[in-house]
């Protein structure tokens, strides 16, 4: 039984480690900032790795009063844009620590 309680401590030392690592992970990808672009780099979107925007930039030969549309529609696009790579970085770097689990609702 002895020996069972060592690997047990063992297992939550392990446990704390990779939690704490996670945090940090965390962490980091938060204060990442990702960049997402549209039309040819016409219109820019700026956004943390906590999914905010932070800044949009569009160029003003963009800017066409007669077609508002394709305006908004590039600025969509932008967001989608790097709200994507938000989630690829997020999956690559969380990924890590969650491979070989089959937790439901984790990630």
């Amino acid at each position: 039984m002895r020996g069972g309680m060592g690997n047990m401590n063992n297992m939550m030392k392990q446990v704390q480690k990779m939690q704490k690592q996670m945090q940090q992970s965390q962490e980091e990808l938060l204060a990442m900032v990702f960049e997402g672009t549209a039309g040819g780099g016409m219109v820019t979107v700026t956004v943390t790795g906590g999914k905010i925007v932070q800044e949009v930039k569009i160029k003003e030969e963009v800017v066409d009063p007669e077609d508002i549309e394709m305006l908004q529609d590039l600025i969509l696009a932008a967001t989608n844009d790097a709200l994507k790579k938000v989630d690829e970085k997020t999956n690559q770097t969380m990924g890590k620590y969650t491979q070989g689990l089959n937790i439901p609702g984790l990630f």
